[in-house]
């Protein structure tokens, strides 16, 4: 067959590697945004945001439409969110978010990388205690002021809103969310 067909084998298999990646990291995404906040992208901004971002990336529209059906329990696998909390090089804190269908494996992989960096894990709560955890709430088609006049009549405490381009973000404490 000749040194070309290896050629085209080698960077066809290499291309495939990628696109599996990619395609994976975007379904794991997609399924926790699904199944936190619904399956339905014109209630969940997150969700929506991330089905853009997946579409410019090239991902299929089969592969964001079978995440989102595993979430909505249509699927096989569970996913479970897990958090693991410590001090990284300089005494930084570090939170790592993960999601997973294997804790023990997960843990695992987590604690190597701590230890390959010369960084100590921490209990649950010896970091989290040093960021702030807000709510967010996005307004479309609607003016700031107005945003803000009806969140402060409601005894809301704001502590930062955004606006551009006919979208309001508003980041409240989240038990006023509540």
């Amino acid at each position: 067959m000749g040194r070309a067909f290896e050629v085209r084998k080698v960077s066809m298999a290499k291309t495939a590697g990628q696109k599996s990646k990619l395609y994976s990291k975007y379904g794991k995404q997609l399924y926790v945004a699904a199944k936190n906040g619904g399956a339905d992208p014109s209630a969940n901004l997150v969700l929506r945001g991330l089905i853009e971002k997946a579409k410019r990336e090239q991902v299929p529209g089969h592969v964001i439409e079978k995440a989102i059906e595993k979430a909505s329990g249509l699927g096989g696998e569970d996913f479970v969110s897990l958090r693991y909390e410590g001090y990284g090089p300089g005494s930084c804190a570090v939170i790592v978010d993960c999601l997973t269908d294997n804790n023990n494996r997960t843990i695992t992989d987590v604690r190597n990388c701590f230890t390959k960096t010369n960084s100590k894990m921490g209990a649950p709560g010896s970091v989290i205690h040093s960021f702030d955890h807000l709510a967010i709430f996005s307004f479309r088609n609607i003016e700031g002021d107005a945003v803000l006049e009806a969140l402060l009549s409601a005894d809301v405490d704001v502590s930062d809103m955004e606006s551009e381009e006919g979208l309001v973000t508003v980041f409240t404490p989240p038990v006023q969310s509540k």
